[in-house]
């Protein structure tokens, strides 16, 4: 037992949730109920999940001299001796055979192929030497991200918007340094030889203008996607511009955290573990799906009713 705890503590499964935006192609063509390419969008997710931890164990092992004298980070199987390091690559390997078995069994386009080779290739070169090099290594974070968006987007055969990818590209790197500010003010007050080498090149005032920077382009860049003509064409409605305000309200409940409650180095686990950012949430999906799904909702409805 564990044993098994170990292993799913090297898998990171709650950092999965970032993997979502492999769906977000789906969700935006209209294909949500599309029970053939939601399959195809699933099986990309679980690849993408599969290679996504594949790689966390690599960075586990790469990192693992000064995880060992960090105070939380001690506690990685990794860093803590409870898996050994050829375990840890063992490990690794079969989750990125099984990443891609995954695409073999579903007959995932070539597309999607590419881009997860391309999400472990750059992160590899990430983890033993891009994120040693300012700027660069929050860039890298976003281009993950847009590889997820790529994927899903190959995945069900349909072009992505341009706004939604420089969305993506923004979110990531807010989000991205975000991470960093908050490694930096944990540096300041503890040893230098735990914090991580690039954080000497940043600076508190050069972090916050870069996230002012990314957040107001998230805003603005998530708006024009929502009135651009495409948008508005393809959904047949300029209501999606409402959604913008849970867009607005999450970026300033983030800097909230980040800023007064000193939180950021885990950006999955603050948006998971702050109750109002959850609730924005899934106020966001519904405000979403009632408006782009609206005619499917209500034949659904309907069809409902008429068999009761």
């Amino acid at each position: 037992m564990r044993r098994l705890t170990n292993f799913l503590k090297l898998m990171r499964p709650i950092q999965w949730v970032k993997n979502v935006f492999v769906v977000v192609p789906l969700i935006f063509s209209k294909n949500l109920f599309n029970v053939s390419l939601f399959s195809q969008s699933f099986l990309t997710f679980l690849s993408f999940c599969m290679a996504a931890s594949s790689i966390y164990i690599v960075n586990d092992i790469a990192d693992r001299k000064l995880d060992i004298i960090h105070p939380v980070k001690k506690t990685r199987p990794i860093a803590s001796g409870e898996v050994s390091i050829g375990a840890g690559l063992v490990t690794s390997a079969v989750l990125l055979i099984l990443s891609f078995l995954l695409l073999s069994l579903g007959r995932v386009p070539p597309g999607c192929w590419l881009a997860i080779s391309t999400y472990v290739v750059v992160n590899l070169f990430y983890s033993f030497a891009l994120k040693k090099v300012v700027l660069i290594d929050v860039f890298v974070i976003a281009v993950g991200f847009i590889l997820r968006i790529l994927a899903g987007g190959y995945a069900i055969d349909v072009k992505i918007s341009s706004w939604l990818i420089m969305t993506t590209l923004f979110i990531a790197i807010f989000l991205g340094i975000a991470k960093r500010r908050s490694e930096f003010v944990q540096m300041e007050g503890s040893p230098s030889e735990t914090a991580r080498k690039v954080l000497a090149d940043y600076d508190l005032s050069l972090i916050d203008q870069i996230l002012s920077v990314s957040a107001a382009s998230v805003i603005i860049t998530y708006a024009l996607y929502t009135v651009s003509e495409r948008t508005v064409h393809a959904f047949g409605t300029e209501a999606l511009i409402f959604t913008t305000i849970f867009v607005v309200y999450g970026i300033f409940r983030y800097l909230y955290l980040i800023h007064k409650m000193g939180l950021g180095e885990n950006p999955t686990g603050v948006i998971l573990a702050d109750k109002p950012m959850i609730i924005n949430i899934v106020f966001y999906v519904i405000s979403l799906v009632a408006i782009i799904y609206k005619q499917e909702l209500i034949h659904i409805i309907l069809k409902y009713v008429s068999l009761s």
